[in-house]
């Protein structure tokens, strides 16, 4: 989701921002005057040597670039639009999975480019603004469910979902206010294109950043991103490793729903120990502040480093234990493989929103019986959707 959606996965996100082709050819209106237009080319690179570069193209297949000693070799950070803050490469510092851009007259078939300049974006430059990103995200980011949208106004009403139940946040956009929504169907930050906010509808999730009031209900946003995704919650009942789906009776929706798993897909699954610690808050069963059976604050001081195993939860910005806080631990636990998962497993899931018979995972958490015993399917789903926007990223890529 704005890969929340991150080029790449949550995101981020994300938050979280990898490098999109419309910022590469950004960059691209000012390379070196003189140079022809003839052939462009925005990739990764894949291997690079003293005369030639092999980049795997963001538009598919490899491109070979040969480099001479006239080749101008810039590098710019992540996000500039232009190449005032460039400074000069030589080829020697190119690395793999560095993001380029390469322009110069190209072969009939497309496979090589005889390089005139090329626009640098290195992994370790861009990997540190991702980093950046998302911790932005989630020090300054609330996420939920859309209730209400004035757009005259510009002003949001989201359901932030948290252990204790939900609560109404604010969210105000104005003139400088960066609203993106991703595409139908797309689970990539990268897809999220920008729209107006007359575009979010009730039931649409969405997470922003900026300014917080001292109460956490309130935000000035710099940044909004939006989509329309699909909640589901129930029990596995198939698993195809060879078609990577899973088969799910949606207790929200009252079907059974073909679930696909892609590289993009985030499957998580929750210790036992905290699935009992949530199911017990969500039954009203700990204080504000406490787990159960401890006494203790649930603050970042606990028996457990926070994000450990059966830790304790952070408490997220604007204080009590909210949405922020199970993103921060979701974020920290390991993938698993769809081969963990099995028939009768409870998950939750945030996934494509599609008429048809299957749908997308973006996110995907499983070992979550006790939470579903303890609370309504639909509320228990609508935990996930503050952490399902910044999955990236993420904020990525960035997703937020």
């Amino acid at each position: 989701m704005l890969r929340l959606w991150q080029g790449s996965r949550g995101a981020l996100l994300s938050v979280l921002i990898a490098i999109t082709a419309s910022q590469m050819s950004a960059l691209a209106q000012t390379a070196p005057p003189g140079a022809p237009a003839i052939a462009r080319v925005v990739g990764t690179v894949k291997s690079v040597s003293a005369e030639t570069l092999i980049v795997n193209s963001d538009s598919g297949g490899e491109v070979t670039a040969t480099l001479a000693a006239t080749t101008k070799i810039l590098r710019v950070p992540p996000g500039e639009k232009d190449l005032k803050n460039a400074t000069p490469l030589q080829a020697q510092d190119l690395q793999v999975g560095d993001r380029v851009l390469v322009r110069g007259q190209g072969s009939a078939d497309g496979h090589t480019v005889a390089a005139l300049s090329v626009i640098v974006m290195k992994q370790a430059d861009v990997s540190a603004k991702q980093e950046r990103e998302r911790e932005d995200w989630q020090k300054r980011g609330v996420g939920g469910l859309v209730t209400a949208v004035d757009a005259a106004t510009g002003t949001i009403t989201i359901s932030v979902g948290g252990f204790g139940g939900t609560h109404n946040a604010v969210v105000h956009a104005g003139k400088e206010t960066i609203a993106r929504r991703y595409a139908p169907g797309s689970v990539k930050f990268d897809d999220a294109r920008p729209a107006p906010i007359d575009q979010i509808k009730p039931g649409d999730q969405l997470r922003a950043r900026g300014m917080r009031s001292a109460d956490g209900n309130e935000i000035t946003a710099e940044e909004i991103v939006s989509g329309t995704f699909r909640n589901i919650a129930g029990t596995v009942t198939a698993v195809d490793i060879a078609a990577k789906s899973v088969t799910v009776q949606d207790a929200i929706a009252k079907v059974s729903v073909v679930v696909r798993i892609t590289g993009d897909s985030q499957i998580k699954k929750l210790p036992a120990e905290m699935a009992q610690r949530i199911a017990f808050r969500l039954k009203g069963g700990a204080g504000e502040g406490q787990s159960p059976g401890t006494g203790q604050g649930s603050g970042a001081q606990g028996a457990r480093p926070a994000g450990s195993p059966g830790g304790q939860f952070q408490r997220g910005p604007g204080g009590g234990n909210g949405a922020p806080d199970l993103q921060r631990f979701l974020s920290r636990l390991p993938n698993v493989e769809l081969t963990e998962l099995q028939k009768g497993d409870a998950v939750m899931i945030v996934s494509t929103a599609t008429d048809s018979g299957s749908v997308t995972a973006i996110s995907m958490l499983a070992g979550v019986e006790a939470i579903l015993t303890a609370s309504s399917a639909k509320s228990a789903a609508m935990m996930l959707s503050p952490w399902t926007l910044g999955a990236a990223g993420g904020e990525g890529e960035s997703a937020p």
